[in-house]
């Protein structure tokens, strides 16, 4: 009986999949058993290799969070690990909101690496107290309203309040109105910290 975990990995870098390959071959417990570098080849191998636990990079052609969200809507028990470089608190926030079963970055020791899989397998959520504590700090911030995402995206491009009253089809009072929203909630004095902080949080690319 074949008791090893069988993996996806997911990931545009082919030498991170063959690092991640090297490192899997040395463990006797986890077996790779496809491989994907875009969004819509992850959905495929899943779909037809059906792997125990994915391993999922977050920036891949396509879109990571997108290929999370249709692996899980087709399969909504799957446990998929996402295994990324990016630390942005909007990032981890959506990908375990999606339904990510863990969230670990790249940096994470190999060993380590292979025990959270075997968490993630056994069900539980695998978060470190590195992604726990940015995800404390997005759990404090109140979420932004639809429109006040759009507003946030015209001021990170530099729009006036008159621009963006004109783009948005709205008067200049709700344009400035909406404005004080976002800097209240994001906790900054103007609009230029607000677009540095809506950045740095990954709230726009």
């Amino acid at each position: 009986m074949n008791n090893r975990i069988r993996l996806l990995l997911a990931d545009d870098h082919a030498i991170v999949r063959m690092g991640l390959r090297t490192v899997f071959e040395l463990e006797g417990d986890l077996e790779v058993i496809a491989e994907a570098a875009t969004s819509d080849e992850a959905v495929a191998a899943h779909a037809s290799a059906r792997p125990d636990v994915t391993l999922l990079d977050l920036r891949m052609p396509g879109g990571g969070l997108e290929a999370l969200r249709r692996i899980l809507g087709h399969s909504p028990r799957s446990r998929v690990l996402v295994v990324t470089t990016s630390d942005l608190e909007e990032d981890i926030h959506r990908a375990l909101a999606v339904g990510a079963s863990g969230y670990v970055l790249k940096s994470i020791a190999p060993e380590e690496l292979a025990d959270a899989i075997r968490g993630v397998h056994a069900g539980a959520r695998w978060v470190p107290a590195e992604v726990a504590r940015k995800l404390a700090d997005r759990a404090s911030t109140p979420d932004l309203s639809p429109r006040e995402m759009g507003v946030l995206h015209l001021v990170v491009k530099g729009l006036t309040n008159p621009e963006i009253a004109e783009a948005l089809d709205i008067s200049l009072g709700t344009a400035k109105a909406h404005l004080r929203a976002i800097l209240a909630k994001l906790q900054v004095a103007d609009r230029t910290e607000a677009a540095s902080e809506a950045l740095r949080r990954g709230l726009i690319d």
